[in-house]
């Protein structure tokens, strides 16, 4: 995907003036622009990859006991409506003689949320991209999000929370790893 900020703010201004609205009334005369930018800012992910997130942070460690993050904001758009959906990520991996620089497992929930989503994919995706990279011997990944698609319009249920999880490895294959996990979570 190329960024056309461009079109999207002749998009923009467009859907403004069908909603009925005069796009160039002076609140409303930038707004396509910053939509648009907005729109690409929002989905910048598109635009990045794993090698490039990763840049190499992979470091070798003796370690092979449970490395955990917790509380990891996120925000992404809902494929579905294109309003936001925003909450946390945890994530653990049981280290194989590799680890992780720290600061890269927030950048790689910002990839994959900085795109169009479910949530069901985005937890899957965090998980599947935490193996691949550090070769670990079991990864977990849980989000938890507010939905701005049940907030504000449909049901309009304001204290509603989805939680989504995946678990690869000997987080699936092992209940004593997977509730190590899942207590270390409660703990917050």
């Amino acid at each position: 995907m190329e960024h056309n900020t461009e079109g999207l703010a002749a998009d923009y201004r467009d859907i403004i003036q069908r909603l009925g609205e005069d796009p160039e009334r002076e609140g409303l005369a930038e707004t396509p622009e910053r939509a648009a930018k907005a729109m690409e800012f929002l989905t910048h992910g598109y635009h990045q990859d794993l090698d490039s997130i990763v840049n190499g942070a992979i470091f070798e460690s003796s370690n092979d006991e449970m490395v955990a993050v917790q509380d990891i904001e996120l925000y992404s758009l809902c494929e579905h409506h294109l309003l936001p959906f925003v909450g946390k990520c945890h994530l653990a991996y049981l280290p194989n003689g590799r680890v992780l620089g720290l600061s890269k497992c927030a950048r790689i929930v910002d990839m994959f949320a900085r795109r169009l989503q479910i949530q069901e994919s985005l937890t899957r995706q965090i998980a599947e991209a935490i193996q691949e990279v550090t070769g670990a011997k079991g990864v977990a990944v849980v989000i938890e999000a507010h939905h701005m698609c049940m907030m504000m319009r449909g049901v309009e249920k304001q204290n509603s929370t989805m939680k989504t999880s995946v678990m690869l490895g000997t987080f699936r294959e092992s209940q004593a790893t997977r509730m190590e996990f899942l207590t270390l979570l409660k703990r917050s």
